[in-house]
């Protein structure tokens, strides 16, 4: 029943993007994939004004005829080369749109960037600084697997290589205007395999088949039967494109136009698949028509759906409150089942990299030869859903040196997957309260993953698209790179915040004891300031190589943070620094002493913002404040909580 509700569930949503397509009256393309590499450019150089040409000329849908384009800007060395080009059952009208908008977007994208590639599902556009027509350009390369049952796999294999090798000689023996090929096969069980392969038409047929092979080659690591590797597959490359799916994805496009039409005008319908048969269909019907039994239908499948899918858990559910922009994110960010139990040799315990409440982590390769960690979420997390959701839509939409980078996730019936890039030095904690790897943390290291941490905190505050607030940082949450290099990771609880807004009110309370401000505990709010409070814990716990409850034992009890003003205000914080940098410590770690206490303040207006945090470290010019007793302060008296444990706390009145 999961697998069938997982299927639907599936259904379901492409019902539901049918629909906007339907109603929408333009079309908006964004990247599904992009890929930016090479040298840079300056503003304002010679090379940016032939960027800014070739881009404007690109975007000039009447220039575009056979979905196919190609232009030079400038001379060199700062001459700018271009490739774009639309899948070969796309309409031009939609092809135009298609790569207007990749034109007019790429420049975001890829910033100062002079190799620039994105895939906007129906086209791919290609900037580069060096000659490219007529030469098979293989790199970058980007897929997307999917997962089925495929009935006879042995005959699944044989009928791939063969549909595939048909239609890669019957695209490379193409025209000049379009090298293009598709078509089906039947299999055992009722089953259909379809396949479509392309080239861009200023390819050669040696060259054509030469790019095609190199997508193929990668079938035997990603695609091949059992079950364990893809029933489906896209490979984009700048110069051809290579997919087959069981189920039909070609000829079938919708028709986009630009300028969009007046609501009142007729929109032209087309149902042929080929360019040639797009230019010669004039008929002309009211969208009307189309939309209202399309979307009857589509109502009443959704509700027959619905009396399935109400009978899932919370994920699944979930999944459908995604609005059009975050699905097409995920869209590109998925992974098959097949493909990870591949990266992980199915979940070997070989492949185990570290465990916790939330699940397993294990070490994967994906074919390309990148090295990623899967999380494994366990279904025994209450917060499992939520915060899978979570992390995937926030960290989607983040990209910075100080937080982890999110390569994808897998979704499959019970299976919930998070994928990282891997990161080699694992966690933070690993290494400060640890007797033997502390040895590996001198100072100079730890004050810059003090740096490292707080300029990530900048980030999600003050400079990234969204403004967020993380409310679970602690050491366990930030890994470190092969050069130690901090970054900051598991967003399953962060909060995202409007722009304008500076504080809100939770009536859930989740994170770890010891890291919470006093606020957040005690009455829900939740602010900026929440995480200045986390960081001050952090550097303190850096700085002394003591974790937070490190006091509790003993006839006076204490915590860390009492433990640290008790020994600044009485001129002894020496006391309290790690004996393993005892010898090379200085003015230096006295000062991040000293910011950690201003950040751990039990009123939030007495803390620092992150970003005056970042200039106190970065400057010592900079005057600081004497800190008050800090949050949580005690003086012999025992604790009531467990300063380590995480919680999940409902302060809504019962």
């Amino acid at each position: 029943m999961e697998s069938y509700n997982y299927k639907a569930a599936t259904v379901m949503l492409t019902i539901i993007i049918f629909i906007i397509q339907l109603t929408q009256i333009s079309a908006q393309f964004t990247f599904r994939h992009s890929d930016c590499s090479g040298p840079t450019y300056k503003p304002n150089s010679p090379y940016q004004t032939n960027l800014n040409t070739l881009l404007t000329s690109l975007a000039s849908d009447t220039k575009i005829t056979y979905g196919f384009y190609n232009l030079t800007a400038g001379k060199p060395p700062n001459q700018v080369y271009s490739l774009a080009f639309c899948r070969g059952d796309v309409p031009l009208s939609t092809c135009r749109v298609c790569i207007s908008d990749s034109a007019s977007i790429i420049p975001e994208t890829c910033s100062n960037q002079m190799v620039a590639f994105g895939y906007s599902e129906y086209c791919t556009i290609y900037i580069t600084n060096v000659p490219v027509y007529g030469d098979p350009q293989l790199t970058p390369r980007w897929y997307l697997t999917a997962s089925d049952t495929v009935v006879d796999t042995s005959g699944f294999n044989r009928s791939l290589y063969g549909l595939m090798t048909s239609l890669q000689n019957k695209a490379s023996s193409g025209n000049s205007e379009i090298k293009y090929a598709s078509g089906n096969v039947s299999l055992k069980g009722d089953q259909t395999l379809y396949g479509l392969v392309q080239c861009t038409p200023d390819l050669s047929a040696k060259s054509c088949v030469e790019c095609i092979q190199g997508s193929l080659n990668v079938f035997p690591d990603c695609c091949i039967q059992p079950s364990s590797k893809a029933s489906g597959v896209k490979i984009v490359e700048p110069s051809c494109f290579v997919q087959y799916d069981l189920s039909p994805f070609f000829g079938n496009v919708p028709i986009w136009v630009s300028p969009p039409p007046p609501p009142s005008s007729p929109s032209p319908v087309n149902n042929h698949s080929t360019h040639e048969q797009d230019q010669k269909s004039k008929t002309s019907v009211n969208p009307t028509v189309i939309a209202i039994p399309a979307v009857v239908s589509a109502v009443l499948i959704i509700a027959v759906l619905l009396c399935i899918l109400l009978r899932r858990k919370k994920l699944k559910k979930s999944w459908l409150k995604f609005n059009k922009e975050d699905y097409e994110t995920l869209q590109s960010l998925q992974f098959s089942l097949g493909a990870m139990k591949n990266a992980t040799d199915d979940f070997s315990d070989n492949f185990k990299i570290g465990q916790g409440g939330f699940g397993i982590v294990y070490k994967g390769v994906l074919p390309d030869g990148r090295e990623i960690a899967v999380k494994r979420l366990s279904r025994s997390s209450g917060q499992g859903d939520v915060q899978f959701k979570n992390e995937i839509l926030i960290l989607a939409k983040l990209e910075h040196r100080n937080l982890v980078r999110l390569v994808g996730f897998c979704l499959h019936a019970e299976e919930m997957l998070l994928i990282y890039e891997f990161v080699p030095n694992r966690s933070l904690d690993h290494f400060i309260f640890d007797p033997v790897q502390s040895q590996h943390m001198p100072w100079e290291i730890r004050y810059k993953i003090i740096n490292g941490i707080a300029r990530g905190l900048v980030y999600l505050h003050e400079e990234s698209q969204l403004r967020i607030i993380h409310r679970d940082l602690k050491a366990a949450n930030v890994l470190l790179d092969s050069e130690f290099v901090p970054k900051i990771a598991d967003f399953g609880m962060a909060r995202l915040f409007n722009i304008d807004q500076t504080q809100t009110t939770t009536t859930r309370v989740v994170g770890t004891y010891g890291y919470m401000a006093p606020e957040y505990v005690l009455h829900g709010q939740v602010s900026m300031k929440s995480d200045v409070f986390s960081f001050g814990v952090l550097v303190l716990e850096i700085v002394t190589g003591k974790r937070i409850t490190s006091f509790l034992g003993g006839e006076n009890p204490e915590n860390l943070l009492s433990f640290a003003y008790k020994n600044w205000i009485e001129g002894t914080a020496w006391n309290i620094v790690d004996p393993v940098i005892s010898t090379g410590y200085s003015t230096e770690t006295l000062r991040c002493i000293h910011i950690a206490l201003l950040c751990v303040q039990e009123n939030p207006v007495d803390r620092p913002t992150m970003s005056s945090v970042v200039l106190m470290l970065s400057s010592h010019t900079v005057t600081l404040d004497a800190p008050l007793q800090p949050a949580f302060f005690t003086d012999g008296v025992a604790l009531s909580q467990d300063y380590s444990s995480s919680v999940h706390l409902n302060l809504s009145p019962h």
